[in-house]
């Protein structure tokens, strides 16, 4: 995997830190409906306007960029294909076929792609241009594969498997599962992100109504916070001191201080939401949300947690939002994890 850099997992993440050839590219928002007939809406950061709508697939379930930032792609579940988009256009440029995508990953070194196959209960380990399978993890513990994140070494990623409960710990080279967690089926862990300073992974436990922590090195649960409802997004802040966690269930994110160890704030939606997947914007002045279950967008100021936008998009089932351009030097995946 690429050295890592001095100041923590997440040093190349700071604000505005976008690599050359990012940051002439418009700063625009994908919103992915995970509905039947589904598509992507592009909305501008800057003028909170839809700027069009992809046919993009249907059950559209993650926008994510390539390890390499050049492309992006919607992981159109029920079509059983990415489709690939141009940053610099905002616009559709194709499909690459592969079997009921739910999310995307990359392993640090961007050699392989992880394609999570939910629907089938497979972690599908392929080739990250072409997407052909190379291999397949099917353990028979986890049903449910949506999540992930890798260690700060990149030697495992840590996965969620929502309908079982598990949590999976699965070496990147030999694609051997060596750690598993039961944290019961009414659990629904959700994602998966390793903290800056590289110690543990955060797990938000949707079903459970908590936030949990994993050490990295004895795979095991560390400690749980108690949420407001259906926990199920994790995001830091561009200085690493705060995390946000997007609480589907209560219309509402909560603020982690990550050095004292405990929720300080809450943003609440006024009227009520479903705050689901997201990002923040380039400079981490704004998270970006969509609201799963009420066909909207919603913009927080970080600095004051003021709802700053309130954006309604077609479909209704608004799901991985992609914030782009991000800053760092590659990108894990998913809605936009990079490093």
């Amino acid at each position: 995997m690429p050295a890592p850099l001095p100041g923590g997992v997440y040093a190349a993440d700071g604000p505005g830190m976008l690599q050359p050839a990012l940051r002439r590219l418009p700063r625009l928002i994908y919103v992915p409906d995970s509905e039947i007939g589904g598509h992507t809406t592009v909305i501008s950061q800057r003028t909170h306007r839809i700027v069009r709508v992809l046919p993009t697939g249907e059950l559209d379930q993650h926008v994510t960029p390539s390890w390499d930032l050049r492309t992006l792609y919607v992981e159109a579940s029920a079509s059983d294909h990415l489709a690939t988009i141009n940053p610099a256009t905002g616009r559709m440029t194709g499909v690459v076929r592969t079997l009921r995508p739910y999310n995307l990953y990359f392993t640090p070194d961007g050699r392989q792609a992880i394609v999570m196959d939910e629907q089938h209960d497979q972690i599908v380990f392929s080739d990250p241009h072409t997407f052909a399978r190379q291999n397949v993890v099917a353990d028979r513990t986890c049903r449910g594969p949506n999540h992930a994140d890798f260690s700060a070494n990149g030697r495992y990623l840590v996965v969620s498997c929502e309908f079982s409960g598990e949590l999976l710990q699965i070496t990147t080279l030999g694609h051997r599962v060596i750690g598993r967690i039961h944290l019961g089926p009414m659990a629904m862990p959700q994602d998966v992100r390793l903290a800056p300073d590289g110690r543990s992974f955060f797990v938000a436990a949707m079903g459970a109504d908590r936030l949990l922590r994993i050490g990295w090195r004895h795979f095991r649960v560390a400690r749980r916070y108690r949420t407001l409802s259906m926990p199920h997004g994790i995001y830091f802040s561009r200085d690493q001191q705060r995390m946000f966690v997007s609480d589907r269930g209560a219309g509402a994110v909560q603020v982690f201080d990550l050095a004292r160890g405990r929720f300080t704030r809450t943003w609440r939606i006024p009227g009520g939401g479903s705050p689901d997947m997201g990002g923040l914007s380039a400079n981490g002045r704004v998270l970006w949300l969509s609201g799963r279950y009420d066909g909207e967008v919603y913009g927080f100021a970080t600095d004051t947690g003021r709802l700053i936008a309130r954006i309604r998009v077609p479909g209704g089932s608004p799901h991985g939002l992609l914030v782009w351009p991000q800053p760092g030097r590659y990108s894990l995946g998913h809605t936009g994890e990079m490093r």
